[in-house]
C-alpha cells in the first residue's frame, strides 16, 4: 500500500454548489496560494436549490437550473483557488420528505457502498493528506445531502487505505487526517453584535438567536488563519448568483472590510488520523489548537 504523498493535497467534500463557498473557502484559498493541490468533490448538481436572486428568477433559468448552477460552481471554484473539481454524479436530494427526496437518482437514495466507492476512487487518485467533510452533529441543519456527505465521507476515509475494499478503485492509500467543518454560534453572535455596534439592522432575529442557544458547543481543534483571504468567501458566494441574493443582509450586510475583521479564521475539528498501513484511530485532542491542517502529517505517517 502506498504511503503519504510527497506533494501536499487537500480534499474537501461538499453537498451542493455554493457549500464550497460558505464553508472553508478562505482556508482553501490560503493553501492554494501556498502551493497545496486543492480538490473539491461536489456530490450533487444542486438541482433543488431555490432561486433567491429575484433578477434571475426567470423561466429560462428554471428550465436549465442544473447547467446554470454548474457554471456558477466553475466560477466560484476559480475564485477560491480549487485546482480540481470532481462531480460525484448524484442529483440534489432536496429536503427530507420532499418529492425530490424520493427520486432514486438523488444522493440520499444512493446505495451507501456505491457513494463510498466513488469517493474512495477520488481519494486514491488524488492522494490527499488532509480531507474535510461535515461533522457528525448536524441537528442545526439536517439536510439529507449534508448528512450523506458525513456518512459517505467517513466511510471512504476508513476504506481508502484497505486494499481489500474496492480493489477496482485504485491502489490503496490512507489519508493522514479527517476534519469536520465547524460553524460556531460564537461567530454568528459576533456578526450580530457588529451590526448593532454599527447601528445597522441585524438579519439575526430572535428566532435565530434562540437557534444559537441550541447549537452544539463544537469546539475547534484547528483554527486556520485566513488573513489576506477573508473576502474570498463573499466573492465566491456572489458567483452563485441564483443561490445568493446580492442584497442579502445575512451574507453581505456588513462592509467587506468590517466582515474581514470578525474572526478572520476558519475552524475545524480533527476527528480521525490515519497511518500509511491503513490503520485509522479517533483523534484524542490534548487541548492544543492546531494552526495548520497538515500539522504533524509526517509524524502521523511514520508512527
Amino acid at each position: 500500500m502506498s504511503g503519504v504523498s510527497d506533494k501536499r493535497c487537500l480534499l474537501t467534500v461538499h453537498a451542493h454548489p455554493d457549500d464550497e463557498a460558505s464553508k472553508g473557502a478562505g482556508s482553501v484559498a490560503r493553501y492554494h496560494a501556498d502551493g497545496v493541490h486543492t480538490v473539491l468533490v461536489c456530490c450533487t448538481g444542486g438541482e433543488e436549490g431555490e432561486i433567491l436572486n429575484p433578477a434571475l428568477d426567470t423561466p429560462e433559468v428554471h428550465r436549465d437550473l442544473a447547467a446554470v448552477r454548474r457554471q456558477e460552481l466553475d466560477r466560484a471554484t476559480a475564485i477560491i483557488g480549487y485546482d480540481e473539481l470532481v462531480m460525484l454524479g448524484y442529483r440534489d436530494s432536496g429536503m427530507a420528505d420532499s418529492e425530490a427526496n424520493a427520486n432514486p437518482e438523488c444522493f440520499a437514495a444512493a446505495p451507501m457502498e456505491e457513494a463510498t466507492e466513488r469517493l474512495v476512487a477520488v481519494i486514491r487518485r488524488c492522494r490527499p493528506q488532509a480531507m474535510v467533510i461535515y461533522g457528525d452533529d448536524q441537528t442545526g441543519y439536517p439536510h439529507p445531502d449534508h448528512l450523506r456527505v458525513h456518512d459517505a465521507g467517513l466511510a471512504a476515509f476508513l476504506a481508502a487505505g484497505d486494499p481489500e475494499q474496492f480493489p477496482d478503485s485504485g491502489e490503496a492509500y490512507q489519508p493522514a487526517k479527517l476534519y469536520y467543518t465547524v460553524h460556531s454560534a460564537a461567530r454568528f453572535r459576533a456578526i450580530h453584535d457588529k451590526f448593532e455596534e454599527l447601528g445597522l439592522e441585524s438579519p439575526f432575529d430572535e428566532a435565530w438567536r434562540d437557534r444559537w442557544d441550541s447549537m452544539p458547543d463544537d469546539v475547534p481543534t484547528t483554527v486556520i488563519d485566513i488573513t489576506g483571504h477573508t473576502d474570498v468567501r463573499r466573492l465566491a458566494l456572489l458567483a452563485h448568483a441564483t443561490q445568493v441574493d446580492p442584497e442579502s443582509k445575512f451574507w453581505f450586510g456588513l462592509p467587506p472590510e468590517v466582515m474581514g475583521t470578525i474572526q478572520p479564521h476558519d475552524d475545524y475539528r480533527l476527528a480521525l488520523v490515519g497511518d500509511p498501513d491503513g490503520t485509522v484511530s479517533a483523534y484524542e485532542w490534548d487541548g492544543v489548537v492546531e494552526t495548520d491542517l497538515f500539522a504533524g502529517v509526517s509524524a502521523i505517517a511514520s508512527s
